[in-house]
């Protein structure tokens, strides 16, 4: 009989060898999570990527399939007395689903995805957990949790974290993470993580068809390998405003995320958080094959100019115990893993930390902001299990979209000291012609007649040798009917450019009227 491997991989060629030590009992109220006030529902369901195709590995046939997506979807939910309580085993049932192993008899989940099968994790299985089966959501809107999990890991591996944020008034949305063409991911890849992240993409478009999803306030959490697939994600996508990265690749196989064509770091421009695990012992580096360059180096942190970012390093945490299933059932490695309650606290600090980085990225929220700013010892944190830095990011050069997107917040009115405000926050702020000439003409032909000749006007003044702005700035004024600030500004684009046709056959029939 083969089991499947469901360790979660750092990178391509690190391992963390994990000692068959039993742990203690640590789920349930022993977790001491401190959840909000929403009752939690969940479902999980499938849907098809009809864009992709797809083989199932077990399947001997060898059908072409559209590729299958498995949702799992935690939200706020109304209070029920009718309630359908999750326990552990339901979530590994999942688990067994998103494997492709759904006539896997119950009894035998444990051992054949890696876990020890032994009379404690037994007891594991029947703990109950938060969630509510199919409980009626809570009208009214909710920011969005985009959940990405580790190496070939299930939608449900960090189900605690997504029960909690729940609790708190968030939507957390997770599928499972699998390969381009069947379940088994390369290797770690380029090509890896750009199928998560187009598989993080998949389910922005889901969210759309969620009533009480507020999308423009939408985050990615990644743990491990999903800790790089959120990154290249919000490059791709603007609707992302915030990152969370449980220890996350991003930190280990930063050369890969380099080498896709879709890696633009000045995109980065978005709260950041990472959690690290403690530094590996280098003993334990040493007989692993571990790079032991590791512990220290970052340099997709380093290289951050345009995010307000976070790094924490949880000195009681081992990378496997960032996720739920890893509290769970994981065997403890005799050689670094601190005491169970090191880790549970740890653990508990893991999502405050997350739900206040939530808190104040997406909701603005001021406590929560200087949650975040404190020394970690002054929000309770047992001195030095957590070690703490920032960085706030530089000004970059303002765009022509900021500019609109200001002149657009004053109803296109007094632009030129609008201009001037932006050229002094940012001296080497310019506006090209042909785009303000671009925007102008728009806003005509959209009906925003008014607003299109102040943009024009503007074009002028700052352009006044510019005989296509006059043009345009003419053709402006003839939509208002205002012929002869029309006829003025034909005649100063005729004079700029002699040879301008369309301005010489607008006046004549000017004159005609």
């Amino acid at each position: 009989m083969t089991k499947i491997n469901f360790l979660t991989v750092l990178t391509t060629t690190i391992f963390i060898h994990l000692g068959a030590v039993t742990m203690a009992q640590v789920f349930g109220r022993n977790l001491n999570l401190t959840y909000g006030k929403y009752e939690v529902g969940f479902r999980n369901y499938k849907k098809d990527d009809n864009t992709r195709s797809y083989r199932r590995i077990y399947d001997w046939d060898n059908k072409v399939l559209a590729r299958p997506i498995s949702i799992s979807i935690w939200y706020p939910s109304e209070k029920t007395s009718t309630k359908t309580i999750l326990k552990v085993k339901n979530y590994m049932t999942i688990l067994k689903q998103e494997e492709e192993w759904e006539s896997l008899p119950d009894e035998r989940i444990l051992s054949w995805f890696y876990y020890s099968d032994n009379e404690h994790n037994r007891g594991q299985l029947e703990l109950e957990t938060k969630a509510n089966f199919n409980t009626r959501p809570i009208i009214g809107k909710f920011p969005v949790v985009i959940y990405a999990p580790s190496y070939q890991a299930s939608s449900v591996e960090n189900f605690a974290l997504c029960e909690f944020l729940a609790s708190h008034g968030y939507i957390v949305v997770s599928c499972p993470s699998r390969g381009t063409e069947n379940r088994f991911l390369d290797g770690g890849t380029t090509r890896d993580i750009e199928t998560q992240a187009r598989d993080i993409e998949f389910l922005i478009g889901e969210i759309s068809t969620l009533a009480n999803a507020d999308s423009d306030k939408l985050s990615v959490i990644g743990f491990s390998f999903g800790g790089i697939s959120n990154v290249l994600a919000q490059m791709r996508n603007e609707r992302i405003k915030a990152l969370v990265c449980l220890d996350g690749s991003i930190k280990y196989q930063f050369e890969k995320l380099l080498s896709s064509s879709y890696t633009n770091l000045s995109r980065v421009n978005v709260p950041f958080m990472f959690m690290s695990q403690k530094d590996i012992p280098l003993p334990v580096m040493i007989e692993d094959k571990i790079d032991t360059t590791l512990n220290r180096r970052f340099g997709f942190y380093d290289s951050l100019k345009y995010s307000q970012a976070y790094y924490l390093k949880f000195n009681d945490l081992t990378h496997s115990y960032f996720s739920s299933m890893g509290i769970l059932f994981q065997d403890r490695d005799p050689r670094q893993d601190k005491s169970d309650t090191e880790i549970i606290v740890s653990y508990k600090w893991v999502t405050d930390y997350t739900l206040h980085f939530l808190n104040a990225s997406l909701k603005d929220d001021k406590l929560s902001k200087q949650f975040l700013d404190n020394d970690p010892t002054s929000n309770g944190v047992t001195r030095n299990s957590i070690t703490q830095k920032s960085k706030t990011p530089a000004k970059r050069s303002l765009s022509f979209q900021d500019f609109n997107i200001a002149a657009q917040g004053q109803g296109y009115k007094d632009l030129e000291g609008l201009v001037k405000t932006l050229k002094g926050n940012s001296p080497d702020f310019e506006l090209q012609e042909w785009k303000l000439n671009n925007l102008g003409l728009q806003l005509l032909f959209k009906g925003k007649v008014q607003e299109g000749i102040n943009i024009l006007g503007l074009n002028t003044t700052l352009y006044p040798n510019s005989a296509n702005g006059f043009d345009s700035l003419a053709e402006a004024y003839l939509v208002q009917g205002n012929n002869e600030l029309a006829k003025k500004n034909f005649n100063l684009s005729l004079k700029l450019d002699p040879q301008n046709q369309n301005a010489i056959e607008k006046l004549k029939k000017l004159e005609q009227k």
